[in-house]
């Protein structure tokens, strides 16, 4: 639902119907969302995914794959015209569509800063990464972001093959030095992390509470029923 939501949502702001959204994800189960580039056998451990119950899903966007649990990430997107971003190189547009929060980070005491091409990250690591997919239709843009509040590092290089081959190549026991949760930086709860994001959007670009209508959650549904839950979406790079 949340891949197909990004689709629909983002050709909804294209036609007209919706203005720009920024949404944030809520997490009801475990799933490894792939790159849209990305082959499944070579990210994923499906034995071990399967094992701990965990879906994997493809999006629409490039870049790498992400492991996520109820709770563990923040998960976010942004529906804009093409125009916000037509007068920037792609590299500006991932450090200016993700400005907002750096500044929010900012104000809870993390030093967090933009590491090119779509990192968000820390003295103490990684702490999320973005993607971005742009739309002919209408001209627009979709740009989402996967940070880390609380991972469970262990199973995720237990399901991820490419965690595994980074953490090898580092020479590092653990994805901790790699991806460093958000909790560990703040103490806070995720919902206040959350919180603070959507404050200092709304100071710096205005914006009033908005919900999915039930038209866009019918077509999110159908679509997620003939594309995205399908096989030949998954396996479309095996």
């Amino acid at each position: 639902m949340h891949t197909a939501l990004d689709e629909v949502l983002s050709l909804e702001v294209a036609a007209g119907r919706r203005p720009p959204t920024l949404r944030f994800w809520e997490w009801e189960s475990p799933a490894v969302i792939l790159g849209v580039f990305q082959s499944v056998r070579n990210e994923v451990d499906m034995a071990q995914a399967h094992a701990h119950g965990v879906t994997v899903v493809r999006r629409i966007t490039g870049g790498g794959a992400m492991f996520v649990e109820p709770g563990s990430a923040i998960t976010y997107s942004i529906y804009a015209p093409m125009e916000l971003v037509s007068e920037l190189t792609i590299a500006d547009s991932y450090a200016f569509l993700d400005d907002w929060v750096l500044h929010a980070l900012k104000s809870l005491g993390i030093d967090a800063f933009y590491k090119p091409l779509n990192d968000i990250a820390s003295p103490q690591g990684k702490i999320g990464g973005a993607a971005q997919k742009r739309f002919t239709q209408g001209a627009t843009v979709l740009h989402h972001v996967t940070m880390s509040y609380d991972m469970d590092a262990q199973k995720m290089t237990q399901i991820l093959r490419i965690g595994r081959e980074k953490l090898s190549d580092k020479g590092t026991t653990s994805a901790v030095k790699r991806v460093d949760p958000l909790r560990s930086q703040t103490g806070l709860l995720r919902e206040q992390v959350i919180e603070r994001m959507r404050d200092t959007f709304v100071q710096m670009y205005g914006g009033t509470t908005g919900v999915i209508t039930p038209e866009e959650y019918a077509a999110a549904q159908e679509l997620a029923r003939t594309k995205f839950l399908s096989q030949e979406w998954l396996n479309k790079l095996p």
